[in-house]
This record gives C-alpha cells, structure tokens and sequence, in this order.
C-alpha cells in the first residue's frame, strides 16, 4: 500500500518539487511516467524513506514515515523494501550467493541459506549461485538482483527504469517476471519508465505522470 498526499520535496539548491497525490492498495502496480530528469528516481527515494519529503503524507506498507528517525526507516526499509535500481549493484567480489546473504546483514536476520537457493531458483538462475557477478550475462545479473529484491517478501518492490537496455521480446518477458514476483509475495510493484511499451505490457497498472518542465533540479 502506497499513499501520498501533498508531497513536496526540495533539493538545496533547486525548487521544491510537488507531486500529485496517489494511492495504491497493497499488491497493485503502480507505473511512474516521464522522461528521464523528471523526478521519478526522486519520488521512489521518497518511497524507500531515503529521502525525507519537505511537505505532505506519506504512507507505504502502512508506515507513516515521518514517524520514523533515520535509524528506524533504515531498519524498516531493508524489512518491508525490495529495491531493484537500474544499475544493479552486484558486489564483483562475492559470489551471487553471497551477495543476496547481504539482505540478511542489513535487517539484521540470520543468514538464510536455504531461503537464498530457493529465491535463486524461482528465478531461474540456482545455478549461478557460485559465479561472480563478473560471468553472469546482463539478463542473468538483472535476475539475481530481482532475487535479492524479493528475498525477505517485502510489502514493497521499487524498479528503476527495468527495460532500458531491452529488446521488445527481452522486455516483455522482464516485465511479466517482475509483475508474476511481486504478486507471489503481495508486493505493491512500482515501476518507474520512461518507455512507452512497460504501459503496453502493465495496461492495468494505476499511471503517475512526471514532467520535465515541472521539476527543476530533481533526478
């Protein structure tokens, strides 16, 4: 569950950047819109609580965020956030497995090993556990780090610009894997693109719009 009411956020040297309200039910999708610089890597910080809005409400997961200090939203954002970036952030120096044990380190949980095998598995991709993200292919790696996202079933998964580097059929197939995850775990699924065919691929996703003329200088 997302909802966001009046929220506004201003970078120091930039205007404040206000967002139109929205409101996503636990398990829906929600699609950001817009043209690269237009705000919506902005907005997902916001969601994930690494950023603080200057005005409004915000709620995920049924946290109000502002009740939050920093070390709390930390705390609660590796519990409840899966987030998949558009640069994946895959530690070339351990193992796949390895990386995904990382998740565990930052909620503070015993590492699960066999949790691990089994979110590698759903995904396809067991038997890269013990490569290095180095030998992985582009569609493996973003598999892995898919499998990081959703490995503590978080309320809520956060995607940046999935499709950039895809061809239709690549994209296609990414999407529908990322759709089929969230709703295996009752994630709310935020996409944030500036491609016309995720809106294709996602018809019954609730759209916010971002534009470039009104965001200053937001990412």
């Amino acid at each position: 569950m997302i909802q966001a009411r009046g929220v506004a956020f201003a970078y120091p040297a930039g205007q404040l950047l206000c967002f139109d309200d929205v409101s996503v039910e636990q398990g829906g999708t929600l699609l950001l819109r817009g043209p690269s610089g237009s705000g919506k890597s902005t907005w997902l910080a916001l969601v994930a609580g690494l950023l603080t809005p200057s005005a409004g409400v915000l709620r995920v997961a049924d946290q109000d965020l502002a009740a939050l200090n920093r070390s709390a939203r930390d705390h609660w954002r590796a519990r409840h956030v899966g987030f998949l970036p558009q640069k994946l952030h895959l530690s070339d120096a351990l193992t796949v497995a390895d990386n995904l044990a990382l998740v565990y380190f930052a909620a503070g949980l015993p590492v699960d090993r066999s949790a691990i095998a089994q979110g590698l598995a759903a995904l396809g991709v067991a038997d890269l556990a013990n490569r290095k993200p180095t030998q992985l292919s582009g569609g493996q790696a973003q598999r892995v780090a898919l499998a990081r996202a959703l490995l503590l079933r978080p309320r809520v998964v956060l995607v940046d610009e999935p499709t950039a580097s895809l061809d239709d059929a690549a994209c296609a197939t990414a999407l529908q894997r990322l759709q089929r995850s969230a709703q295996a775990c009752g994630a709310t699924l935020v996409v944030a693109t500036h491609d016309a065919r995720v809106l294709q691929a996602l018809p019954q996703a609730q759209v916010l719009a971002f534009h470039a003329s009104a965001v200053g200088a937001a990412a």
